[in-house]
């Protein structure tokens, strides 16, 4: 009996740890190549960085994306997971808010979308609202001596819409926006 199981186990562990992950993943670089290698977006031959994974830009040249609690560790995903009572979350808002308008001084308090201010649930969102992308235009075309009406074009031109016209809302991939940003002052 105890062979039987020991064998048993053995196939299932060829068959679950072998077998079928191969199988998905030689599936998966077939039907899907990109986003099985990451979606990585390249600039000049070089990696700069993937279409899934948010980044942090702190220059004021550049559109910023949601808070991350995880810094610029992409390997270590996931969010804090603070309640809405909790002090923390309070402070680090609060923080987020008086450096944003530091930043952006045409924004007003009552009028910042809340994924500028919070982090999403993996902490590495790429994506940031339409209306988050709109409150940085004026910051982002003063620092790089741009009009104002070009950088709002180069916003709406990097506008995902709704997935399928239904889900979801739509939205500004941070890092595809800033290297379209670049190719314009280039």
């Amino acid at each position: 009996m105890k062979m039987k199981a020991l064998r048993l186990s053995l196939v299932f562990i060829v068959i679950c740890g072998l077998i079928y992950p191969l199988a998905a993943t030689g599936v998966a670089q077939v039907i899907f190549p990109n986003k099985a290698n990451g979606s990585l977006i390249e600039k000049n031959g070089e990696v700069v960085g993937s279409k899934w994974i948010g980044q942090n830009f702190a220059s004021n040249k550049y559109f910023h994306g949601r808070v991350s609690s995880i810094a610029n560790n992409a390997s270590a995903s996931g969010s804090e997971n603070l309640a809405p009572s909790n002090p923390e979350l309070k402070k680090r808002v609060e923080n987020s808010i008086a450096t944003l308008q530091k930043e952006n001084p045409t924004m007003s308090s009552s009028n910042i979308p809340a994924d500028l201010v919070t982090n999403s649930g993996s902490g590495l969102d790429p994506d940031i609202s339409v209306a988050s992308a709109k409150l940085q235009v004026d910051r982002v075309a003063k620092a790089n001596q741009l009009d104002t009406k070009i950088v709002s074009e180069l916003v709406s031109d990097n506008t995902t819409n709704r997935s399928l016209g239904i889900f979801g809302e739509p939205r500004v991939n941070v890092l595809q926006l800033n290297l379209a940003l670049n190719e314009l002052i280039d």
